[in-house]
């Protein structure tokens, strides 16, 4: 079985379009059809239902799809094995990191990292840590630097992580600002400015409000901090937000309550790194 039939036909699943697929392994797209084309040949079936507009996998390609990633891992792997022996540390590096970290967190390694390992060449993307865990399943990148969650994959390994200690913020003009002592009943009365459904901060205090039975009012949930940083320190809600971000712009509620989420490297489990990935791993570590 051809690795680069796997890769044409596991590209073509990820991007769900022959013409991305080409465009992304720089191949022109009758060529990506006959890789594929050879694949389903070899193995007498088809793995790709062309019937209409959209990319839909037969049922042999559903069963295909995960020994094809694992197959492609272990080629990977004995090529990372192979290049180890080098003892260098240059060549390529994909990251994904999530928008917060990628702000507060990420210049710092990436200038220590560029200053001590110049030959190594960066890709980075930005994006939220739910679609980064997508992302890394597709193997778009190395390493994602993400919220992480107790409901995290299995097939993810947490290289790194760290508290990110968070706090109940408001506006010095917002209403609750005046209160010695605000609990969860007073927020209750008041918009909240939280990240989207889903995200693990939301979570948190979602949990907190539904085992108090208080109602949670949100108003305009996004997963961009300094917006929502923005939006409350002029006094549009509360939110919660990592300390480190915590101004003179805002006001810390002394709220009973702590909070705090993790934050972390992942990669897939079973993907062996290469020395340029553990690199970067070595300096998060020195300086999270």
């Amino acid at each position: 079985m051809d690795s680069n039939s796997l890769k044409a036909f596991l590209t073509i699943v990820d991007q769900e379009s022959f013409s991305e697929a080409a465009e992304l392994l720089h191949l022109t797209q009758p060529a990506i059809s006959k890789r594929l084309a050879a694949l389903e040949n070899q193995l007498g079936t088809k793995l790709i239902d062309r019937s209409n507009r959209q990319i839909r996998l037969t049922d042999a390609g559903a069963r295909l799809l995960p020994h094809a990633r694992r197959i492609l891992d272990e080629v990977h792997n004995a090529r990372q094995a192979l290049s180890d022996r080098e003892g260098a540390i240059s060549g390529p590096l994909s990251v994904i990191a999530s928008h917060h970290i990628g702000l507060h967190h990420l210049p710092a390694w990436l200038r220590r990292l560029n200053r001590d390992y110049p030959e190594v060449s960066l890709e980075l993307q930005f994006m939220d840590s739910e679609s980064a865990f997508g992302q890394m399943r597709k193997r778009t990148a190395e390493l994602a630097f993400v919220t992480l969650s107790e409901s995290m994959d299995q097939a993810f390994e947490v290289h790194v992580r760290w508290e990110d200690t968070m706090a109940f913020v408001v506006s010095p003009e917002h209403p609750l600002a005046s209160l010695d002592k605000p609990g969860l009943e007073d927020l209750s009365r008041y918009d909240a400015l939280l990240p989207e459904a889903g995200t693990a901060t939301y979570r948190t205090i979602s949990r907190l409000f539904l085992d108090a039975g208080l109602p949670l009012k949100i108003q305009m949930p996004t997963n961009y901090l300094e917006t929502i940083k923005m939006m409350a320190s002029v006094g549009l809600g509360w939110s919660v937000l990592p300390v480190s971000m915590v101004d003179d712009t805002l006001k810390v509620l002394p709220v009973p309550h702590s909070v705090s989420r993790i934050l972390g490297a992942v990669g897939l489990r079973g993907r062996s790194l290469s020395p340029q990935a553990r690199a970067l791993l070595d300096i998060a570590a020195e300086l999270k």
